[in-house]
This record gives structure tokens, C-alpha cells and sequence, in this order.
């Protein structure tokens, strides 16, 4: 982790769903990753992103709108383009 408790934005060009192999978006404040395609949630523990699909939370509708609306008024963007 950086000083200011983010992921190394080296890391952050690589990182992908370990089940879609796609994008995912970053959410530093409360310290998880997202796939929005499988509406799963990836925990990031110690400063160290947990990618294994057993870890995985799935949300239900209400978390999914809510993360979608905080990515698009934080301006968070996925980790790679695809």
C-alpha cells in the first residue's frame, strides 16, 4: 500500500476478475474491489487484494445501484480498458 492507504496504481493496471478476467473498480475507502458484470465485491485485507472467487461477496440490488452511482460521482474509473 501507499502512504495514503491506496493500492500502487501499477498493480491497480493489472488487477481483474479472477473469474471474468475483466475490469474491475476500485474503492479505496472502504478497501474492496468490484465487478459490476457479477455483482461480486473482492475485500482488500492488509493492504493485500483477496482475488479468489471463494472470497468473493455477491451484493444484492441495492448495494450494486449504490456502488454504481459512488464510482460515477467519485469519478471511478474500471482498472483497465477492455
Amino acid at each position: 500500500m501507499t502512504t495514503d492507504d491506496q493500492l500502487d496504481p501499477r498493480l491497480l493496471e493489472i488487477l481483474a476478475c479472477p473469474e471474468d478476467k475483466g475490469p474491475l473498480l476500485y474503492f479505496a475507502d472502504e478497501q474492496h474491489l468490484y465487478n459490476p458484470r457479477l455483482r461480486r465485491r473482492y475485500p482488500i485485507r492488509d493492504g493485500i487484494p483477496v482475488m479468489l472467487i471463494d472470497e468473493a461477496v455477491s451484493v444484492d440490488d441495492a448495494e450494486h445501484e449504490r456502488l454504481l452511482t459512488k464510482a460515477a460521482s467519485s469519478g471511478i474509473t474500471p482498472t483497465f480498458s477492455e
